[in-house]
């Protein structure tokens, strides 16, 4: 039966409150006069008598087809993923380890939390299977994950499967499937993947497959955006994807020919390389007879008969009962709502009418997460971007509303902290809230907090709120995505909150500051050898981002030097890394880094070598001391200002280097990694290096002396 959570109705005398707990939406309190509150809990005790009515009628009434109508339940979700382990097997330790952990005597999940290793929970379902780098072997058994109607994503990467795809269009409301670095071979049918009409990410990379991309990926997958076939023996053309999402795409190193298809023209080039009989735009390579138009248009009745697909892969024709019934609760939920916030809209007239500072109230009450803790998220992000006390005591809204927001229950947190590391001591969300905090600074994606936990472990909060269009499924995706990545010179994701407005990402805490502190603040200065050792940290991560995020155009996106935190030895460590894909769309090229590169203003173009442009940049501010004008501003695209900064540096050359660096001693070397930034930022992506020859040049550097000379 359907449930109807996040409406409370809390009726008593003279007073009535409404709490509307949704996934974007903090708990608001009104209040009305004792005059108007009879009817109105009048009005409301009828829709809601009314709505439980219906719904108890609709979900009455006899099913036809029961056999669709099935609720998975933790027995069952057991029973399934045992049937699925038998069908495994694996010789490394770690894989018995996980498999170990599922014993059918447990439950897979507890709410969001996961009892069996490897299982990823949303609400007490099975929501995703993460079995990486287990040495797994054996044939997928997808029937035996039918019973999992919940079921969106499973990750299977680097392991050792072999044979031929797996019948995977059976899962039909898969979203994300991982099948990178295994031994799948064959040629993938051509309608492998048709029914998947929730597919988002699909990564078949470094396998042995071959034969013609299936034609259904860009006939049947709607949403497709996110595609790696790269390092397979795929043969033949591109399937034209006109009409659909595909932002991502990586097909390099197969054996593909023909033209590329004017749907792809404006990816980045490297995602066709190593293929080599294909041309056409965005490769330099002319097609020598003209592009064929081709006709990839989904037929009128796909996606009505996809809808339609049963667990099995077969075509099924749903019970018209059951249909009239999600259609009727759906418009009861609908006309609920319209009367809610016309009842709401009332309220908050009438009583505007009558107090003159409601408005001001109900808008600190709303921003609030915690009601009345004494310290919450949302005051910390009220607060100037000044030093905050210390004392736990500490509230800060005014005294005027304290009164107020005593007369009515206190709001409960919603929602919780999601720790995507299992090696860090663990804290919810209360003790974050309850803690000291510190603003450490502000930029064009968010605020960035310290925060002084009661066992004396720091850390920094970044709270973010241009990322209220990305779906709450894909962000925790994203979440555990970025979880799993680990290297020295990045600063490591711990834990994460999700609301719809807003967002909090939890990290370690980095206790040296930033490197923009210590170039253009009151920090202690770098001397050549820190300075290079900076440097050599950021491109060891910018070089591990770009391997293990192989499908991503920016693998870090934001890279600049008040995101390059310092240890206590000097150490870098980036931060703010992969974010692009989260943050509103429509708000992207005005928050990131990357989208003030030339190319972008120019041809509207990310590519991999944006990142390799804010490197440069990173290196010549680096080495002069000096801040990019107009680089951080919010602000569109590659400005004149930052052409003239760059201009300007490199006419000036040894001229511009930092005193700090006694470069008298170092001129040699300095003069070497001016050059290697120079080459990264430069306007044309023909004459820009790519990552990996930059890395090696930089790496090849020493702290030493050395003589100047015109190579780098």
């Amino acid at each position: 039966m359907p449930q109807i959570d996040g409406v409370l109705l809390w009726l008593g005398k003279g007073r009535m409150m409404t709490e509307v707990e949704d996934a974007g939406l903090s708990p608001v309190t009104f209040a009305c006069s004792s005059s108007s509150s009879s009817s109105l809990r009048r009005s409301l005790l009828i829709i809601f008598l009314l709505v439980v009515s219906l719904i108890t009628f609709v979900s009455s009434q006899p099913d036809d087809d029961d056999d669709h109508h099935y609720v998975p339940d933790a027995k069952s979700s057991s029973e399934a993923l045992f049937n699925f382990k038998s069908s495994l097997s694996t010789s490394s330790g770690k894989g018995k380890e996980v498999l170990g952990s599922w014993v059918p005597s447990t439950s897979p999940c507890t709410g969001d939390n996961a009892n069996w290793l490897g299982v990823i929970c949303l609400e007490g379902d099975v929501w995703g299977l993460q079995l990486e780098n287990l040495d797994l072997s054996g044939e997928i058994d997808i029937d035996s994950l039918l019973p999992l109607h919940f079921l969106r994503t499973l990750s299977f990467m680097n392991n050792n499967f072999k044979g031929p795809m797996p019948d995977w269009n059976k899962l039909f409301a898969l979203k994300s499937l991982y099948l990178s670095n295994n031994n799948f071979s064959g040629q993938i049918p051509d309608d492998a993947f048709k029914g998947m009409i929730y597919l988002k990410k699909l990564y078949l990379a470094n396998n042995q497959f071959t034969g013609n991309i299936p034609t259904s990926l860009a006939t049947s997958c709607p949403r497709l955006f996110d595609l790696t076939l790269q390092n397979n023996k795929f043969t033949g053309s591109i399937p034209d994807f006109r009409g659909g999402v595909l932002k991502l795409l990586n097909v390099s190193n197969n054996q593909l020919d023909g033209p590329i298809p004017p749907s792809l023209s404006l990816m980045d080039p490297t995602a066709f390389a190593g293929n080599k009989g294909m041309c056409g735009k965005p490769l330099e390579s002319v097609c020598n007879s003209p592009i064929p138009e081709a006709n990839t248009t989904t037929p009128p009745n796909t996606l009505n008969s996809t809808i339609n697909t049963t667990q099995s892969g077969d075509i099924d024709n749903k019970s018209p009962s059951l249909l009239s019934r999600v259609m009727l609760i759906v418009a009861v939920c609908l006309v609920v709502l319209c009367l809610v916030i016309v009842l709401i809209l009332i309220i908050l007239r009438r009583r505007s009418q009558n107090n003159p500072q409601l408005t001001s109230r109900a808008a600190v009450e709303s921003s609030n997460i915690d009601g009345d803790q004494n310290m919450t998220v949302s005051s910390l992000a009220a607060l100037p971007d000044t030093t905050m006390s210390g004392n736990p005591t500490y509230n800060a809204r005014h005294d005027d509303n304290n009164k107020a927001s005593a007369e009515a229950p206190g709001a409960t947190v919603v929602g919780k902290l999601s720790f995507v590391r299992d090696d860090r001591t663990r804290f919810d969300l209360q003790d974050l809230l309850r803690a000291s905090a510190e603003v450490l600074g502000s930029g064009n994606l968010g605020s960035s907090y310290k925060a002084l936990l009661m066992d004396g472990q720091a850390v920094v909060v970044k709270r973010f709120k241009q990322m209220n269009h990305v779906a709450k499924e894909d962000f925790h995706e994203h979440m555990r995505r970025l979880g799993r990545l680990s290297h020295p010179n990045l600063l490591p994701l711990v834990a994460y909150y999700y609301r719809k407005e807003e967002k909090l990402l939890v990290y370690d805490y980095a206790s040296n500051g930033s490197l923009a502190s210590h170039l253009h603040g009151n920090h202690s200065r770098l001397d050549w050898s820190s300075r290079l050792k900076i440097i050599k940290g950021v491109a060891k991560a910018l070089a591990y981002l770009h391997n293990e995020l192989p499908s991503l155009a920016l693998p870090h996106g934001h890279l600049k030097s008040s995101n390059v935190l310092l240890d206590k030895y000097s150490n870098p460590l980036l931060m703010d890394y992969t974010l692009a894909p989260l943050v509103n769309l429509s708000q992207v090229q005005h928050l990131l880094v990357a989208y003030k590169a030339p190319e972008y203003a120019q041809q509207g173009r990310i590519t991999r070598k944006t990142d390799v442009w804010s490197l440069g940049i990173l290196i010549l501010e680096t080495l002069t001391g000096k801040f990019p004008t107009n680089y951080l501003a919010l602000s569109t695209g590659y400005g004149t200002e930052l052409a003239t900064w760059i201009d300007t540096i490199i006419k000036d050359n040894e001229s511009a280097f930092d005193k700090e660096m006694d470069q008298l001693t170092h001129q040699g070397q300095i003069q070497k990694l001016f050059n290697i930034g120079v080459a990264c930022c430069q306007e044309d992506l023909d004459t820009r290096w790519d990552l990996k020859e930059a890395i090696e040049s930089i790496q090849a550097l020493n702290d030493k002396d050395d003589q100047v000379d015109d190579g780098v």
